[in-house]
């Protein structure tokens, strides 16, 4: 799957159901027969929305652990505590359910925002909070993650 690209805002109405917006319902069409996964983030109170092709493959990731080493197995229930199998139903709606609703701190207005192939869901306060940060300063993030990576003969990192 190629990157997912663009943030968008959005509600939930009542029932926990999101409406995605069309520019981003063109860019996941490929995968809308095969379903999604929908799951809560590792390192942020927002939730994640996996293609199943892109879940297949953190899964065959996560199936190389051992399993009778006690961290791993510990990773792997924490990792897919609330996993669930969602689609995207003809009108275009997310059911999300009540407890990753309850994780994410999701009231009414949320931003759905890409992250290469994935897209998170946030409520809005909480994301704006995130990007904020004054704690991080992101030029510095970028030249921590980025700095030593020129893989391409373009000069671009």
């Amino acid at each position: 799957m190629e990157a997912i690209v663009g943030t968008y805002e959005c509600k939930v109405d009542a029932k926990g159901r999101l409406m995605i917006p069309a520019p981003l319902k063109k860019q996941l069409s490929g995968a809308l027969q095969d379903g999604f996964v929908l799951k809560r983030s590792v390192f942020q109170p927002c939730l994640e929305l996996y293609p199943m092709s892109e879940w297949n493959a953190m899964m065959q990731k996560i199936n190389k652990l051992n399993r009778f080493v006690k961290k791993n197995n510990d990773f792997i229930r924490r990792f897919t505590a609330g996993v669930k199998m969602v689609e995207i139903d003809n009108l275009g709606r997310l059911l999300i359910a009540k407890d990753l609703v309850s994780f994410a701190s999701i009231d009414k207005d949320v931003v759905l925002s890409s992250a290469v192939n994935i897209v998170e869901i946030w409520d809005k306060d909480l994301y704006e909070k995130s990007l904020d940060n004054s704690e991080i300063d992101f030029a510095d993030l970028a030249e921590d993650v980025m700095g030593n990576v020129n893989d391409g003969d373009n000069g671009i990192s």
